[in-house]
């Protein structure tokens, strides 16, 4: 899964002394030296990827750097390259961090992708590094971190050691298991949203891999993603009241009727995909009722007879990463050559509404959950300084939302809301420059087609579990809201503060750290929050 860890120096390998030029001053933190040779030892490449800012102030000259990076060296071990940005904040260079030219850098010099990639660091810039160039990130947070920083990391670990053993065990969870042979029929189960669906989508592929025939169970809201999924050969459409929201009646008769279609399939075995805060058991049960002799699927909860494959998961793991561990866990492993990220297939796309030549930037303002869409005046303010700022903006949403989209389009926009199914939005989408978007099914779409994101993230769930998933990524808004990690559908704060905050500035920020161009020159405009141009 990961080829290469990118680590900070300063504050994360040793030490933090401000513009350190004497090699005698160099520190390792505690534990440095032996969870370095833990992740040499399994085979992962190491580089160091710094702000070295200093030199641009004069504070210390390039060799006296060299010479500090070689004490580190003779200390901590070889490091397989070095990536270091000279330059001050104010030349606006693209290796800072957080820009991602260093993560680029260190993943082209060790002949891999940022996407296989996870950078460990101590302060937010490391974080907004990594994401930025679709890489994972784990924050090691010091006295001297910011708590909102630590607040939106996408991962936390106590301290370096802890670091590495995150990225060795999330390793473990998906690594390929021992070869089977060849399964006949596999049952699938992905039920809730399209999103849901999306994200499910690596471990599908895998038992796909594995089986002649695959059938995937799903709600009526997943549907139109499952129909995109590669690796699906059948679909059986259900609600099932333990998971939908919201809930449908118990309906015994329907219940029955499931069992009798789900036995009608012929499954040699099930493999039973679930959130994190979903049980498995209910259908379960059904598919033993069916027949289905060996059941996969993980669970807290004790499963007595309900599972030949009960697997666990640590809290935190990406839902891609969760779902691909599960199919291993039951036997199946992708394919030599299939990257473990998200995909459609793209014979299934539509030709996309008209919406001008590639490039543009698609806003989506609404959610099927109220807590995770964008606030309309920040939706309508950001149409109107992207416009301003030379972008073309495109507004979706889905039939319900055509007042909101047509409102906020007014501001600068294209209108293309309730012109889109799944299957057009995903194609809408796959010609923009970014997608601006809440925690919502089309920022998996995006993920899916290698477009990046800034992502309005309101934080009712873990954004390193539901985030968009090794595609680049800024993520705008209040991590350490008061909303955080309730899953709450409805706002528990008035006007929405987590979201309707963020300044539109930001998001044009965020498409520059995006490397997302504008069509125009930009004028020098005023926005909220200063002056850009």
């Amino acid at each position: 899964m990961y080829d290469a860890v990118l680590l900070d120096r300063d504050g994360t390998l040793i030490e933090d002394v401000p513009y350190n030029g004497d090699p005698e001053k160099v520190r390792p933190v505690p534990g440095a030296r032996e969870a370095l040779d833990r992740l040499r030892a399994a085979g992962l490449r190491l580089a160091v990827v710094s702000n070295q800012s200093g030199l641009a102030r004069g504070c210390f000259t390039p060799d006296d750097l060299r010479r500090v990076n070689a004490r580190v060296e003779e200390l901590l071990g070889p490091f397989d390259c070095w990536q270091i940005c000279p330059h001050g904040e104010p030349d606006r260079c693209a290796c800072r961090k957080p820009a991602p030219g260093l993560v680029h850098a260190a993943a082209r010099a060790l002949g891999t992708a940022p996407a296989h990639c996870v950078l460990v660091g101590d302060i937010g810039a490391d974080m907004a590094a990594a994401a930025a160039a679709g890489a994972a990130g784990i924050m090691v947070p010091t006295p001297a971190t910011r708590a909102a920083e630590v607040a939106a990391a996408p991962a936390v670990a106590a301290d370096l050691p802890d670091a590495v053993s995150t990225i060795l065990s999330r390793m473990r969870l998906v690594a390929a298991p021992e070869p089977a042979p060849r399964r006949g029929t596999v049952l699938v189960a992905r039920s809730d949203a399209a999103g849901d669906v999306l994200v499910t989508g690596p471990g599908i592929r895998a038992v796909a891999a594995g089986a002649e025939r695959v059938v995937l169970l799903c709600g009526p809201r997943g549907r139109a993603a499952a129909e995109l999924l590669p690796g699906v050969d059948e679909i059986i459409e259900c609600p099932l009241p333990w998971i939908d929201a919201p809930a449908p009646p118990v309906d015994p008769a329907g219940l029955r009727a499931l069992v009798d279609r789900l036995a009608a399939v012929g499954a040699e075995e099930a493999v039973v995909f679930t959130s994190f805060h979903q049980s498995a058991l209910p259908l379960a049960l059904l598919l033993r009722m069916a027949g289905v002799p060996r059941i996969s699927a993980i669970s807290d909860d004790y499963p007595g007879a309900l599972l030949d494959v009960r697997h666990r998961v640590p809290v935190g793991v990406p839902e891609p990463e969760r779902a691909l561990s599960l199919a291993a866990a039951a036997g199946f492993a992708l394919p030599d050559g299939d990257e473990p990220g998200l995909r459609l297939r793209p014979d299934r796309l539509p030709p996309a509404p008209a919406a001008g030549e590639p490039g543009y930037v698609v806003l989506h303002p609404g959610s099927s959950v109220e807590t995770r869409a964008c606030p309309f005046e920040l939706a309508t303010r950001i149409v109107r300084v992207l416009s301003a700022a030379g972008y073309r903006v495109v507004v979706t949403g889905g039939p319900d939302e055509r007042e909101l989209t047509a409102q906020v389009a007014a501001a600068g926009g294209l209108d293309l809301g309730g012109r889109t199914g799944l299957g057009e939005l995903a194609a809408v989408i796959a010609r923009a420059g970014a997608l601006v978007v809440g925690n919502t099914g089309p920022a998996h779409l995006a993920a899916a087609l290698g477009v990046p994101v800034v992502s309005l993230f309101a934080p009712t769930v873990p954004f390193g579990q539901w985030g968009p998933y090794r595609v680049p990524t800024v993520r705008l808004g209040d991590a350490g809201a008061a909303c955080r990690d309730t899953r709450a559908t409805r706002c528990p704060v008035p006007g929405h503060p987590c979201l309707s905050a963020v300044e539109p500035g930001r998001v044009l920020e965020a498409l520059r750290l995006l490397g997302v161009p504008a069509d125009a020159p930009e004028p020098l405009i005023t926005v909220p929050g200063g002056v850009v141009g």
